[in-house]
C-alpha cells in the first residue's frame, strides 16, 4: 500500500516550514498569493489530500478551547440611519437571530453603519482590520446604498443577508419569498378560494428582485383563466423609479370594482385604511391574508422565520473562517429560508375547500 502523503513532506519539497503549508492550503491571508499558489499546485501534483478525520478533531480542539464571546463578527447595515433598520420588524429579527447564534457558538457581534458621515469603504475596512475583524455579515442595506463595497476582500470573509447591495456577489441567505407566495396562494385555494388577487407597493416586488410575482403568477396559471387576477401595484414612493415591472397601476377601487376578488393576499399595515375606505371589511366583504405575519390566531398568514435567515448567516460565516476562506468566493449561493402558515379568522374555509397542494 502506498504511504500517505503528508503536509510535511509537501513542506520538504517546497523548501518551507509545514506551518507555510499548512496556512497556504488554508488560503490563510498572511501567505502571499504568488506562495500559496506554488504550494497547492505542488500538493495537488504530489497527491496531497487532508485527512478528515484529524481536520475533525483539530476543529473540535478549536472550538473547545474557544472563550466564549472571544471573535468579533462585524454587522454592518446601511440604512438611512444608523438604526433605522430596527423599525423593520424583519432586519430586527435578522440581528436576533444572528446574534444569538453567534453566541452559541462562541463569537460575538459588532454593529457597524456604512452609511456614517466622512465613512469611505477603504476607512471602514482599515478599521475592521484594525481590530481583528475577519468575519462580515452585510445586512439591511436600502436599495438607495446599492453600491459597491470596495473593501479589499482577501482579507476578509462575508455573507449577505437579503439582496442588497447587489454588486458585491457574496453567499447570500434570505427569506424564500417565492415560496412564500406559493404557500400562501395554495392554502388560499385550499379554502375554497379561486379569485385571488395580490397586492403591494412596486418596490416592494423590486426589492425581492420580483420573487412575490414570481410565485403568484406561477401559481395563478393553474387557475380558470376567468379567475386570473392580475397583481395591483400601489404606486412606488417619490422618487423611486423603476424600468421592469409592466403591470398597470390601476385606480385600486376601480381594480376592485373591474375583478372582484374574494381574497387579497398583502400586508395588512397599508391595504387595511385603503380597504376602509372603500367600506370593504374583513372577512365580511372581502377575505384576507398576511405575507409578514405575527401569529395571533385573527389573521391568516404566512410567517417568515426571519431569525433563522440571522442564524444561517452565523453558521455560513463560521464554516468559512473555520476553513480559512476569504475572499469573494468564485461560485455565489444563495440559501432560501421558507415561511410557516398559519390559519386565521381572515380566511374563513368555504364549503368546497380542497386539499392543499405540495409546493414542488
Amino acid at each position: 500500500m502506498n504511504r500517505r502523503i503528508t503536509m510535511a513532506d509537501v513542506a520538504r519539497r517546497a523548501g518551507v516550514h509545514p506551518t507555510t503549508v499548512s496556512m497556504a492550503l488554508r488560503n490563510h491571508p498572511s501567505i502571499p498569493v504568488s506562495t500559496r499558489d506554488r504550494i497547492r499546485a505542488l500538493a495537488e501534483r504530489m497527491g496531497y489530500a487532508p485527512d478528515p478525520l484529524l481536520g475533525a478533531l483539530v476543529a473540535y480542539r478549536n472550538q473547545a478551547n474557544r472563550r466564549p464571546q472571544s471573535v468579533p463578527f462585524a454587522y454592518v447595515t446601511h440604512c438611512t440611519t444608523r438604526f433605522e433598520w430596527k423599525t423593520f420588524p424583519a432586519h430586527a429579527r435578522f440581528f436576533e437571530g444572528a446574534e444569538a447564534r453567534a453566541r452559541q457558538l462562541g463569537y460575538r457581534l459588532e454593529h457597524f453603519w456604512a452609511g456614517e458621515p466622512e465613512l469611505s469603504h477603504a476607512r471602514l475596512g482599515s478599521i475592521l482590520s484594525s481590530r481583528g475583524i475577519t468575519g462580515l455579515i452585510i445586512a439591511s442595506h436600502l436599495p438607495q446604498a446599492d453600491t459597491h463595497l470596495n473593501l479589499d476582500w482577501n482579507r476578509f470573509s462575508a455573507v449577505k443577508i437579503d439582496y442588497y447591495p447587489h454588486q458585491t456577489e457574496l453567499h447570500t441567505v434570505t427569506n424564500d419569498h417565492r415560496t412564500i407566495t406559493q404557500l400562501a396562494f395554495r392554502n388560499v385555494v385550499a379554502a375554497g378560494y379561486r379569485k385571488i388577487g395580490m397586492v403591494m407597493p412596486g418596490w416592494w416586488d423590486d426589492f425581492a428582485d420580483h420573487a412575490w410575482s414570481a410565485g403568484f403568477l406561477g401559481e395563478q396559471q393553474f387557475l380558470d383563466a376567468e379567475d386570473r387576477i392580475p397583481i395591483y401595484y400601489f404606486p412606488d414612493p417619490p422618487g423611486y423609479t423603476n424600468m421592469t415591472r409592466t403591470t398597470p397601476k390601476l385606480n385600486f377601487e376601480r381594480w376592485i370594482r373591474q375583478y372582484r376578488p374574494e381574497v387579497l393576499i398583502s400586508r395588512e399595515s397599508f391595504l387595511m385604511p385603503k380597504l376602509k375606505e372603500l367600506g370593504l371589511s374583513v372577512p365580511r366583504d372581502i377575505a384576507f391574508v398576511e405575507m409578514y405575519l405575527e401569529p395571533d390566531g385573527r389573521t391568516a398568514g404566512v410567517r417568515h422565520n426571519c431569525d433563522r435567515v440571522g442564524e444561517l448567516a452565523v453558521e455560513i460565516l463560521a464554516a468559512q473562517l473555520q476553513q480559512h476562506t476569504y475572499g469573494i468566493p468564485k461560485f455565489p449561493t444563495t440559501t432560501l429560508v421558507e415561511g410557516t402558515w398559519f390559519d386565521g379568522d381572515s380566511l374563513p374555509r368555504r364549503a368546497a375547500a380542497a386539499p392543499i397542494p405540495t409546493i414542488s
